[in-house]
């Protein structure tokens, strides 16, 4: 019996033994209800400070995580799984940028916007799991699609660059107006309900109506697919590992949503990061054309330039909005 089960735990998934992928899955369950049943279970505000803890565990658990992958399949996967961290969780910054926006539209208190980031999650894991299996399975099966994937991230990047100084307007969303044409919207929030019964005040009849609260839901999970649609092609780039790709994924996203509370203050604060994520990505779309007439570019490499970039974007925003963080301390 026991036998059994560890050849059964030893077959491959998607190049990787099940039981690598039954505990990312195990993992990711635990985080998700010991955040909802223990932390949350009651909806209240999230201060910077727990924001701050929750983030840096979820941070010390994905870099746990991929010191694992490191020793279980090797330096190259392990340095594919960092930079594939590091990429995802700077170009989601970007996304709490706009996710900010979202709830300010919407008029989302504070104590209820943790409840949509929540399921906001689930719905991510299952979209970004769909997204990279069928990526995976293209490549795989198409060697040269690497190089589509290569010219779309540079096209990506050069997009990302043009319109860094625009701001997304949330009421213009196609989205949202398709939805508040096709669905009943109840114009405040209800507590924490997504869905209240009322009665129509020009028929008389009782039915189901929509809150702000799914609205944020709908266009939070929209952002999410549409920042993925970079996202995901960027970290294909560094490797084609379906396991290195979705993990590296996840943990981002995860301890990204708990930080959200402690950026949504100071977001703007990181406005040159947008340029500095831009050239990461035409470096990473313009790495699969190098290694075609180099060769394989060392992971380490491509690690170091990441984090150079990104490092450099931050420093840039900080700098170049210090008087504007000094004035705000004085008030």
């Amino acid at each position: 019996m026991h036998e059994c089960l560890f050849r059964a735990v030893q077959i491959p998934v998607l190049g990787t033994p099940a039981w690598m992928w039954l505990a990312f899955l195990g993992i990711v369950a635990l985080l998700l209800a010991f955040d909802l049943g223990v932390l949350h279970k009651a909806n209240r505000k999230i201060g910077i400070r727990e924001s701050l803890a929750l983030s840096t565990g979820y941070i010390g658990i994905a870099l746990l995580f991929g010191t694992g992958v490191w020793w279980c399949m090797g330096e190259p996967s392990g340095m594919a799984y960092f930079t594939g961290f590091l990429i995802e969780k700077s170009l989601s910054m970007d996304n709490l940028f706009v996710i900010a926006l979202i709830f300010k539209y919407l008029a989302i208190p504070r104590q209820y916007q943790h409840r949509v980031l929540f399921w906001g999650i689930l719905g991510t894991i299952l979209l970004r799991a769909s997204m990279i299996g069928v990526g995976a399975a293209l490549v795989s099966r198409f060697g040269w699609m690497l190089y589509l994937v290569g010219a779309f991230v540079i096209f990506a990047g050069v997009r990302m660059w043009i319109v860094a100084d625009r701001q997304p307007n949330v009421a213009n969303n196609a989205l949202l107006q398709f939805l508040r044409k096709r669905m009943r919207v109840r114009s405040q929030v209800k507590g924490k309900a997504f869905f209240v019964r009322l009665t129509d005040s020009a028929t008389g009849k009782t039915g189901l109506w929509v809150t702000p609260l799914f609205l944020a839901l709908c266009l939070v999970e929209f952002v999410d697919v549409t920042f993925a649609v970079d996202s995901v092609p960027a970290i294909f780039a560094i490797t084609t590992d379906p396991f290195i790709v979705y993990t590296s994924n996840i943990f981002a996203i995860l301890g990204l949503r708990a930080l959200y509370f402690a950026l949504s203050a100071v977001i703007d604060r990181f406005h040159y990061l947008k340029f500095a994520l831009a050239l990461v990505l035409v470096f990473i779309g313009m790495k699969i054309a190098i290694e075609g007439v180099i060769g394989k570019i060392p992971a380490v490499i491509s690690l170091s330039v990441t984090f150079a970039l990104i490092a450099g974007g931050v420093i840039v925003s900080l700098w170049k909005t210090r008087r504007a963080s000094f004035a705000l301390c004085k008030l």
